[in-house]
């Protein structure tokens, strides 16, 4: 059963790369969109953010502390979600539903975030990973 740990570590981490690739490669928009949102030094964040999920979706992906991909991609969906799928603070109730799936559709990847850093941070040697966990058990 192996291979459904390493399917499921694939499939989460795959929206990650994506998003972390484009981060990089249209950074640009990605900004301007930011900033339009209202986040402090967009134009520095993006490219930040997108080495961050890129590197937590990769350490996640390959069972390489998996624990600190799934921090990485937890730092990053926090003020995703709040700042950036604000959906409360929209008037147009076409855009606001947008935002919301796109905020809890953030919510419910988080959630699966923290389960992946809690199943590394308390079993340890999980199967079918490069390494065990970076953190002990807190």
């Amino acid at each position: 059963m192996d291979v459904v740990l390493v399917i499921g570590r694939v499939l989460f981490s795959a929206l990650f790369a994506r998003s972390g690739l484009q981060h990089l490669r249209d950074d640009g928009t990605m900004a301007g969109y930011a900033e339009a949102k209202g986040v402090p030094s967009a134009r520095l964040m993006v490219p930040i953010t997108g080495v961050m999920i890129l590197a937590g979706a990769i350490l996640i992906a390959l069972g390489l502390w998996a624990d600190l991909g799934a921090l990485l991609i937890v730092v990053f969906l926090i003020p995703t979600a709040l700042i950036m799928h604000a959906y409360w603070k929209i008037d147009d109730p076409q855009a606001s539903h947008a935002d919301s799936a796109h905020f809890y559709k953030d919510v419910a990847l988080l959630g699966g975030a923290i389960v992946i850093f809690y199943l590394y941070n308390q079993v340890q040697d999980i199967p079918a990973s490069l390494t065990d966990a970076l953190f002990g058990k807190f």
